[in-house]
């Protein structure tokens, strides 16, 4: 199976928990049972029928500086990072992504009429969205076979359905195609790998066509965690026969520590903004505009504090670094908290900010592609959609890291290399 640069087009011991059985996907052959892997101190509910996994290691450093300490998986609903803990100086171990508690998240997370197609799954913790990120729009009818209300996508002369999962919350709102496929797929395979250094688990999901994308896809999430970082890779390859178009994104919540909006500061390096109709649709008009100037410019080496107003936008044309990477941050300026998010990949071409006023939480979402990529109001410009041939992958990669804002400036933490 080759991979390529995809062009664009249209110290501690380790705490695992893991499934004990997995089932298969969709039309696919079943895969080989996984062999169940252990641990007596780790007691983790099922989630979808899989079994969460905790990477976890001890603090290991000196108690003044920050350093990751946890990450919770949930592999029966795509890899969903539900949660991330650090050690922070003066506080103890900390969560950084708005979640509930995994007890809660079972009751949630129940495929039930508000969590049909996986919804749930991106109003917490960090989904995996794939093969499209963001909205898809488009005239909507209802499957001949299940009933089920379909938008129909077109791309170079080929249309599928795609399950219309959303619509916003006033009267009349109309439907539309949200976050992709993964949210509720159970992995047909998961490896976890402890490390004194660094541990790591990753989970592979099939996604068949079946009319409602362009061709299938195999897709591999790996997220590995260490003292200094969290990095999730995403692979998706075309494992069918035609070829297609490729969007991949995350949606983590980010937890402020200090539980106040009003303390946070966020840096995006995103010089335009998407506009959209209205905030409760947020479909795209297809106009970009400069942030410089405005509330929404957030370009400021130290980031710019939230407007009192829900941002819930698009940010693209990203200036990168040295490395060819593209740095957010958010500060928590009442706990000394910083996080860097850097987005590793070149495909990363638009980052999604969403933070309602009454809530202590920015999610800050790295993704290939603008919402609605195959839109009519975009005019044939290139909105990030990569495409792939049979055979051919792709790797969307996000890195985080902790620091303290008063030091920021004065030490730099290193990259990973970007695939």
């Amino acid at each position: 199976m080759k991979k390529r640069q995809a062009r664009h087009g249209g110290a501690g011991l380790i705490c695992l928990a893991l499934m004990t059985a997995i089932s298969g996907c969709h039309s696919q052959p079943p895969p080989p049972p996984v062999s169940p892997t252990t641990a007596a101190s780790a007691n983790l509910p099922a989630i979808n029928g899989q079994k969460a996994i905790e990477l976890r290691r001890n603090q290991s450093g000196t108690g003044v500086t920050p350093e990751f300490l946890s990450a919770t998986l949930l592999p029966g609903r795509g890899m969903n990072v539900f949660q991330i803990t650090a050690y922070l100086p003066g506080r103890g171990e900390v969560p950084l992504l708005a979640s509930p508690s995994l007890q809660e998240a079972v009751g949630v997370l129940n495929g039930g009429p508000d969590d049909q197609h996986g919804n749930k799954s991106f109003s917490f913790g960090g989904a995996f969205l794939v093969p499209f990120a963001n909205r898809i729009i488009g005239p909507v009818t209802k499957d001949r076979a299940t009933g089920e209300e379909v938008v129909a996508a077109k791309w170079h002369g080929r249309t599928i359905h795609l399950l219309a999962n959303w619509h916003g919350k006033m009267p009349g709102a109309p439907l539309h195609a949200m976050h992709g496929d993964l949210l509720d797929q159970k992995a047909t395979s998961v490896n976890v790998t402890p490390e004194v250094d660094q541990s790591s688990a990753e989970a592979t999901y099939y996604l068949p066509a079946d009319g409602r994308w362009f061709s299938d896809n195999t897709v591999k999430i790996n997220v590995a965690l260490s003292r200094e970082t969290f990095t999730a890779t995403v692979t998706v390859t075309n494992s069918g026969r035609q070829p297609e178009p490729v969007g991949v994104g995350w949606h983590p919540y980010f937890q402020l520590p200090s539980g106040s909006r009003a303390n946070g500061r966020l840096h995006i390096p995103g010089d335009m903004r998407a506009v959209v109709n209205n905030y409760d649709d947020v479909f795209p008009t297809g106009e970009l505009v400069p942030v410089a100037g405005t509330e929404y410019d957030f370009t400021a080496p130290d980031g710019a504090p939230l407007p009192n107003r829900l941002v819930d936008d698009m940010f693209t044309d990203l200036k990168r670094d040295a490395q060819g990477h593209a740095v957010s941050e958010i500060r928590d300026l009442a706990t000394n908290y910083g996080l860097r998010v850097t987005a590793m990949t070149p495909h990363i071409r638009a980052i999604q900010a969403y933070s309602p006023v009454n809530k202590s939480f920015i999610a800050l979402e790295p993704q290939f592609n603008y919402g609605d990529p195959f839109g009519k109001e975009w005019h044939g410009e290139d909105t990030g959609m990569v495409t792939l041939a049979p055979g051919e992958s792709v790797t969307w990669q996000v890195q985080l890291q902790l620091f303290q804002p008063s030091s920021a400036d004065l030490v730099k933490a290193p990259h990973l290399n970007a695939p």
